[in-house]
């Protein structure tokens, strides 16, 4: 009968174990279950109130972008049409010569006040004009008048420091019809065959021009370019 009772004990112990565990796991189950469910619902809720509440912020910002966006286009819009106003606005030259000069005619005189230097205009850029000093291009117009004035001159000769001569100097010129003085806004340097120096010009104009560079020694490959605009004019 011991061994027999002994045997049950014992399978007893182990049920109690065993059931025990059974609790435990249970229990934990309940417990990790319920917690991660918590964690499960915060997160699901957290998520969908960033997903209510980020596009409105989005509408927001987008609000507040697209009415930055139009501000500066009204500002730039603003600008643009100040700039183009005052470019629609050059000043006038209507002048007029008492004849129209000839080739080889002295039409002038083109004073440089950076260089302190004054010289002779004629019309015409053939080699017999420019060996006596400033050349005017006969398919140009007068100076003073409205479009593109072209003179040319040597770099050796006349305009031998008119690479000191840039944006923000003057030039004068004096005529029969009067002086005019011009404000030099751009300088280039453009091919020798470049003809786009004695295209028009939408308002009265000087282009000044000369070989470059000033150093080179045979045919310059090179034009130095000074484009000025009229400034003022004072007509005889």
């Amino acid at each position: 009968m011991e061994p027999r009772k002994t045997r049950r004990t014992i399978n007893r112990k182990k049920r109690l174990i065993v059931l025990s565990l059974l609790a435990a796991v249970i229990c934990f189950g309940l417990w990790f279950t319920t917690t991660n469910a918590y964690k499960f619902a915060r997160g699901y809720l957290a998520f969908k109130t960033m997903d209510t509440e980020e596009p409105a912020a989005a509408s927001v910002s987008k609000s507040k972008d697209s009415s930055t966006a139009g501000s500066s286009a009204e500002a730039k819009k603003a600008v643009h049409s100040r700039t183009a106003s005052s470019e629609k606005k050059p000043k006038v030259s209507n002048v007029s010569y008492p004849k129209q000069p000839k080739i080889g005619d002295l039409m002038g005189e083109l004073y440089i006040p950076k260089l302190n230097a004054k010289l002779p205009i004629y019309h015409g850029t053939n080699e017999d004009e420019l060996e006596k000093g400033v050349g005017h291009f006969a398919g140009s117009v007068l100076p003073g008048q409205n479009d593109n004035s072209v003179l040319s001159g040597h770099r050796d000769t006349v305009f031998r420091k008119l690479g000191d001569v840039g944006e923000g100097d003057s030039l004068v010129v004096n005529t029969a019809a009067g002086t005019f003085t011009y404000k030099v806004n751009k300088v280039r340097i453009v091919d020798a065959d470049d003809r786009t120096v004695i295209v028009p010009k939408p308002r009265a104009t000087l282009t000044v021009s000369t070989c470059y560079p000033f150093n080179y020694v045979g045919s310059a490959p090179e034009r130095y370019i000074l484009v000025a605009h009229l400034v003022s004019s004072t007509t005889k």
